[in-house]
């Protein structure tokens, strides 16, 4: 007892040492404590308390060493044997203790060797079983082992084997176990195919994809509907996701959930938000018919009409998610395109004051209507095709027209009025449209608009003056371009004059960074 009572103090003055422990001092405690008799007073003194939490941490802070996962590999049994405890904290070590292996390999012949001794002890269907069985914490480390192994061919074999087995096929699990595993197993997939093209179509090929068309189709348990709905909108933001994405179902699956009057509003949105993710990117073009990105618009165009004053929250993610579809070109012309452009409810939302619980509305209305404009695209593609820009010049002058405001300079006045965001927002509307003449036209003729526009006191923050700066920026440019020009010297002027202002001025503070950094490296330099 008194050999244990000096390890135990020894593990935790160790464990609670701040930041990451040297070799050396890993070393030292090894020399006085082998890893074995760590391992056997883990496994064997469960009465005495505290000494699982403090041998653990102990432990884990040990292979977190260069020295430490240098032994790893010498201590696969007690890998395995950790991975079946009882204890939670146990299991989680050795999942951890799995991924510590394989971020410490640096060479081919340690990735074979590690590959080697993991398939030797059954490492991955017990990973599996942790991820299935375990508590939440152990599920999540577990499936972090099991995505650090992916980053290997050698691994890719062992997760996914030319010939299907049991006890390691995804798909058979998941139909086994229950909701939670269920939800779990689905998670993986979407690690895994998050770890490289390569492995993204591997679990495409594998029909893995599948599963989660399958569980939006079953949609009985709302919280499991919301919890694919979640990981759907963490596949959407993966690179090379819309390549594969776009070759299932799932487009036509979204879009039946948004236009379903009785699926939950909190499903709607997340759907919403989904297709806003997807529908943007420039590759989903080539792989997925027009047709299709068409009928994703449609629902959404289709839900914004029927939404109730009340859905607040719901009208947000759809303006947001229709901003998101026109920040790029192919987004912005289908939006802008037919006889009732989706885009019609942005502009419309973006002119309207609705008080402040219509705040978030206006506000995601005109950051919407900032990227269909173009503000967040190239020079090149700010403007669209013949139909899409008649459309956008239609729908603004007839929303000025119902409105009090009469005109578009009449609206631009109105919204340059308002609290801090909503001029942000309104900034980049502005820095968007008036590459159009008729909006240049707009703005240029108003005095009081370029005076507040070029106002240097009337932004605080740096966001809100960087945003009014791209605004003044963008008029000039497009005002130096202008046939125009002549008639708007004086307009010009104050604009070219602002603008030379700005860029003075973040000369001075970009030296003012240098000399302060090189004067640090100086003083540093002498002591």
């Amino acid at each position: 007892m008194g050999d244990l009572s000096q390890l135990l103090q020894a593990a935790s003055d160790f464990s609670r040492y701040p930041g990451v422990q040297s070799d050396d001092s890993a070393r030292d405690f090894l020399n006085r404590f082998p890893l074995t008799l760590i391992i056997n007073a883990l496994q064997t003194n469960f009465d005495v308390p505290d000494i699982e939490n403090t041998l653990v941490a102990c432990v884990e802070k040990l292979f977190n060493t260069t020295l430490g996962a240098s032994l790893i590999l010498q201590y696969m049994p007690f890998v395995q044997v950790g991975l079946q405890a009882e204890s939670q904290a146990v299991r989680s070590l050795s999942c951890k203790t799995v991924s510590r292996l394989l971020e410490s390999v640096d060479n081919d012949d340690k990735v074979a060797a590690s590959a080697r001794l993991i398939k030797d002890f059954n490492i991955y269907p017990l990973l599996l079983d942790c991820i299935i069985k375990g508590d939440e914490q152990v599920a999540a480390v577990a499936a972090d082992a099991i995505t650090n192994l992916a980053g290997f061919p050698e691994g890719m074999e062992i997760i996914f084997p030319s010939s299907k087995v049991g006890e390691i096929d995804l798909e058979l699990i998941a139909s086994q176990c229950s909701s939670l595993g269920r939800v779990r197993v689905l998670a993986l997939v979407v690690k895994l195919f998050s770890v490289s093209r390569s492995a993204a179509s591997t679990v495409y090929s594998l029909n893995l994809l599948k599963l989660l068309e399958e569980e939006l189709r079953n949609a009985d348990d709302t919280l499991v509907t919301l919890s694919v709905l979640e990981l759907l909108y963490e596949l959407a933001s993966i690179e090379h996701s819309t390549e594969f994405l776009s070759k299932t179902s799932l487009f036509e699956l979204l879009s039946s959930m948004i236009s379903n009057n009785s699926v939950e509003s909190i499903l709607r949105s997340r759907a919403i938000m989904i297709c806003g993710r997807l529908v943007p990117k420039d590759i989903i073009h080539s792989f997925t018919d027009e047709p299709c990105v068409k009928a994703v618009i449609a629902s959404i165009d289709g839900r914004l009409q029927s939404l109730n004053p009340s859905d607040i929250d719901e009208c947000e993610t759809a303006l947001e998610s229709l901003g998101h579809i026109g920040s790029s070109t192919q987004g912005a012309t289908l939006l802008l395109s037919g006889s009732s452009p989706a885009a019609r409810h942005v502009i419309d939302a973006a002119f309207e004051r609705q008080g402040p619980q219509g705040h978030g509305k206006q506000l995601a209305a005109l950051h919407a209507l900032g990227n269909i404009s173009g503000e967040t695209r190239s020079k090149n593609s700010i403007i669209l095709n013949a139909e899409a820009e008649e459309n956008l010049r239609r729908l603004i002058y007839e929303t000025a027209t119902r409105s009090s405001k009469l005109t578009p300079s009449g609206l631009f006045r109105s919204v340059l009025q308002q609290d801090a965001e909503i001029r942000l927002a309104v900034y980049r509307v502005i820095s968007g449209l008036v590459a159009r003449s008729w909006c240049l036209m707009e703005i240029c003729s108003k005095d009081d608009i370029i005076n507040k526009l070029i106002n240097p006191t009337i932004e605080t923050t740096k966001i809100g003056m960087e945003a009014r700066y791209n605004c003044c920026k963008a008029i000039y440019q497009t005002l130096t371009l202008s046939d125009s020009v002549s008639a708007f010297t004086d307009i010009y002027a104050k604009v070219r004059f602002r603008y030379f202002i700005h860029i003075q001025h973040r000369m001075i503070c970009a030296f003012k960074i240098y000399n302060n950094t090189r004067l640090s490296y100086l003083i540093g330099f002498q002591f």
